[in-house]
């Protein structure tokens, strides 16, 4: 695994924050596709149908198409190193050290830079300044 200065996590942003901006979309796009989906089913159910195969068909192949450029998109962070911790919010983070414990370096959609890291145990919820982090990981 590797670790990240926060510098480093910084600089990293620059080709992740568009690849977090693109899983948010696929996400919705899924999300809405499942809806619309689900939406046909149950007035297929309800009334005994009415609606075209092909529209079941095409509204399943959107949920699929979105569900595999939404992995496409995940598993492209987390080749930068980033790890995905939430889809709808675009949350990512970034391992780094701390008093030699593995921690993470904390960024969501919208934040202009990493100003934030927590132990894995305590999440988000937990998040303490960068400035309070120190050994290997604050250069």
């Amino acid at each position: 695994m590797r670790h990240f200065t926060p510098e480093e996590a910084n600089a990293t942003l620059d080709d992740v924050r568009p690849l977090v901006e693109r899983m948010v979309e696929h996400r919705r796009a899924h999300v809405a596709a499942l809806e619309q989906q689900e939406l046909l089913e149950a007035r297929i159910k309800g009334n005994g149908g009415g609606i075209p195969p092909a529209v079941l068909a095409d509204a399943s192949a959107a949920v699929e198409r979105e569900a595999r450029s939404l992995a496409r998109t995940v598993d492209a962070i987390a080749e930068h190193g980033a790890e995905v911790k939430d889809l709808d919010e675009g949350l990512i983070d970034f391992p780094a050290l701390h008093r030699s414990e593995t921690v993470l370096l904390c960024w969501k959609l919208g934040e202009d830079e990493i100003r934030w890291w927590h132990r894995i145990e305590d999440g988000f919820a937990g998040r303490r300044p960068v400035e309070e982090l120190d050994g290997p990981a604050s250069k």
